[in-house]
């Protein structure tokens, strides 16, 4: 990763500047808030793709660091929300927002840091990339809530399942690539195909995720979570697709009435093994990624595309 950051290294350090003042407010609570979301960034992996994006397309410029402002932005601010909707108490091995300021806070912050992200684009008369990134949010909104819905039911066909995921976590990372290329190009064209670039990469991204559940690494997430919250992720889909019809009612009966029981969940996950589901996910994840690479390699070869195959590369090789 820090290879990759080496290449970005003079726009990464202005962005976090340049971040840090976007989210500052005149409010002594909020702006204690923002600096502690400050302080406790992330890997800022979209930001790295809205800036390897521009390099590889054209040059960067004040466009482009607003477009990743705005990417981290709203980002943000869909975690925030997240750890309300999900009772979260901790995000990244910290307390979340929602343990240390509550609910009520956290919701307000989630919808401080939106607004900020708008005003930021509109301000600045960014109304091509606030589209890009507003049609992102729409379909995360969109990708969340058809999870939930179809989790009730436990009935998620695999090409379902990929909707909700190209929806619910693809859609931001193909904005921030194609927000990024647009910055530097204002080329709707060439945007289109980082966008579907990105798509592919974060299809790929959150495969890998899905994966987690069955690994015994330390990995910082709770083996079986997402079987403990119902959720029908691809290794559990292709097993229930592949299972007898008595074992598939076996998986589902536990998923719906017994997640919380840790012995029936390890049934899940060696039923999962046993059928190969993660196998299958790990090819459907490496296809992804090679459909990535595919689109990758239409532009000139050098330092930037190199970098970012390696970021790629990195989304499926991660260990958390």
């Amino acid at each position: 990763m820090e290879d990759i950051k080496a290449l970005i290294r003079h726009e990464l350090d202005a962005f976090e500047t340049k971040f840090a003042e976007a989210v500052k407010s005149n409010t002594p609570l909020l702006d204690r808030i923002m600096h502690y979301i400050v302080k406790r960034k992330g890997k800022q992996i979209r930001p790295m793709f809205v800036f390897l994006s521009a390099r590889l397309a054209g040059e960067v410029n004040e466009s482009t660091y607003r477009a990743a402002a705005l990417v981290e932005l709203l980002h943000t601010a869909t975690l925030v929300h997240d750890d309300v909707v999900d009772d979260a108490m901790e995000r990244r091995g910290f307390f979340s927002i929602n343990a240390l300021w509550k609910n009520k806070i956290a919701v307000l912050v989630g919808d401080y840091l939106l607004s900020k992200g708008l005003l930021l684009s509109l301000d600045n008369k960014d109304f091509d990339i606030l589209r890009i990134l507003s049609t992102a949010v729409r379909e995360m909104s969109e990708g969340e809530l058809m999870q939930i819905e179809k989790t009730r039911r436990l009935d998620i066909k695999e090409d379902l399942y990929f909707e909700i995921i190209r929806r619910k976590t693809a859609s931001l990372l193909a904005s921030a690539c194609a927000a990024g290329a647009y910055s530097a190009t204002v080329n709707e064209d060439l945007a289109e195909k980082m966008r579907l670039f990105g798509e592919k990469t974060g299809i790929a991204f959150q495969i890998k995720d899905d994966l987690f559940d069955y690994s015994n690494e330390k990995i910082g997430k709770p083996t079986g979570i997402d079987i403990r919250e119902k959720k029908m992720t691809l290794p559990l889909i292709y097993t229930l697709a592949h299972a007898t019809p008595q074992i598939k009612r076996h998986l589902i009966y536990i998923v719906k009435n017994q997640g919380t029981d840790k012995q029936k969940v390890n049934e899940v996950i060696e039923e999962v093994i046993k059928h190969g589901g993660i196998q299958y996910a790990e090819q459907k994840m490496m296809d992804y990624q090679q459909q990535a690479f595919e689109i990758l390699h239409t532009f000139p070869g050098g330092d930037i595309r190199d970098g970012l195959e390696r970021l790629v590369q990195y989304t499926t090789e991660r260990k958390y």
